[in-house]
């Protein structure tokens, strides 16, 4: 047969095996060197020597001479303490006495306000203490319109700018500040108290310590309303407080005009819970501080906007129902004892408020019991 004719059983005939034995494997080296006894600098978190922030770690089964071996490499020890060492932590609890109940509240509640104003607590963004400032100079303009008006003698400039019901109406819920005050105010200050706990996973500061998670709620809302407070009805008082002084009022104008400020003052009131309700209910669902701020605006505006619409074409105002603002409008309006605008009971509107507030604290609560300790 020549060398290019095979057959089938040329393919299938096998190489004889060799019957020689395999070679034994070498014992392992049994001469490795004892490892030293350990030093101090093994224990440097115990022996108070600074840590330089560098370590080496010797892997178990490395690219050493004992790899081929299949010899575990025992971590050596480092030559000097300044290349740095794995040191022994040890975990000391901690024996003191905590602070009263009231005292850790007040502490999460001067933790988000005073870092408005100085260093040292949350740290507030910049153009967020900026907006908050140039709102707040905002809305004491009529107090500086009016002192004007007494200083120069212009009466004309007090009559549009003085107390009446339909300028304390319009100084809580009037289109200029419902427009470009509040709602940026509160989606600057309450879109990213809860998100941002979240993102981060600053929670694990709260909830690792006795702080639960209703007082966390409570004084995350106490929080947010107090800076919104502080610039809609503080603001809504001094301007009240001012038309007095600069046109020396007796009582008699007191007692005619003291029932429609505080109808005032409780629909700005009104206005500060819905609008917190809101705004931390909307935090709670994110985890970031953008989501929620355009959340919210969006929300005011986009709800008033539909309503708006619908009224055009099929001549109802129904709709201003699911609209904060113009359920707030129509209740304040009420309370003040103004006209009007809208052809639905006052009622309603009042009635949906308070639907608009039950189910943000809930979607709140919900979320805030779902917190994880960790970051998320």
């Amino acid at each position: 047969m020549s060398s290019d004719e095979f057959d089938l059983d040329d393919l299938l005939d096998t190489p004889e095996v060799s019957s020689k034995p395999l070679p034994e494997p070498a014992p392992p080296n049994q001469s490795l060197p004892e490892p030293a006894p350990p030093s101090e600098a093994e224990f440097m978190g115990e022996s108070g020597i600074a840590v330089t922030g560098k370590a080496r770690m010797e892997a178990a089964y490395g690219s050493g001479e004992t790899e081929s071996s299949g010899i575990a490499m025992v971590a050596k020890q480092a030559a000097s303490e300044g290349s740095g060492t794995i040191f022994h932590q040890v975990y000391r609890p901690w024996r003191g006495h905590l602070n009263p109940r009231w005292v850790r509240n007040w502490a999460m509640i001067r933790h988000h306000i005073y870092g408005l104003f100085s260093k040292g607590h949350r740290p507030w963004p910049l153009s967020t203490k900026l907006i908050v400032l140039v709102i707040m100079l905002g809305s004491l303009l009529p107090i500086l319109v009016m002192g004007m008006s007494v200083l120069i003698g212009a009466s004309e400039l007090m009559e549009i700018y003085g107390v009446s019901r339909a300028n304390l109406w319009g100084h809580v819920l009037g289109t200029f500040h419902n427009t470009c005050c509040w709602p940026l105010l509160t989606a600057l200050v309450v879109g990213g108290l809860i998100s941002e706990d979240r993102k981060h996973g600053s929670s694990a500061i709260y909830f690792s310590r006795p702080v639960t998670r209703t007082d966390y709620t409570l004084m995350k809302y106490i929080s947010a309303a107090s800076i919104l407070t502080l610039v809609i009805v503080i603001s809504y008082c001094a301007y009240y407080v001012a038309a007095i002084m600069f046109n020396n009022e007796g009582w008699a104008y007191l007692l005619d005009t003291i029932p429609f400020f505080l109808g005032g003052l409780a629909v700005a009131f009104l206005l500060v819970i819905t609008f917190t309700s809101i705004g931390l209910c909307l935090s709670s669902i994110s985890s970031g501080r953008f989501f929620p701020a355009v959340a919210f605006i969006g929300i005011l505006f986009g709800s008033r906007i539909l309503a708006f619409l619908i009224q055009l074409l099929f001549e109802r105002d129904t709709l201003y129902l699911i609209s904060p603002y113009d359920n707030l409008a129509h209740v304040g309006q009420r309370m003040m004892g103004l006209n009007t605008t809208y052809e639905f009971p006052v009622a309603w509107s009042f009635v949906a408020i308070l639907i608009m507030n039950a189910v943000s604290l809930y979607i709140l609560i919900t979320r805030v019991n779902s917190l994880e300790v960790t970051r998320e």
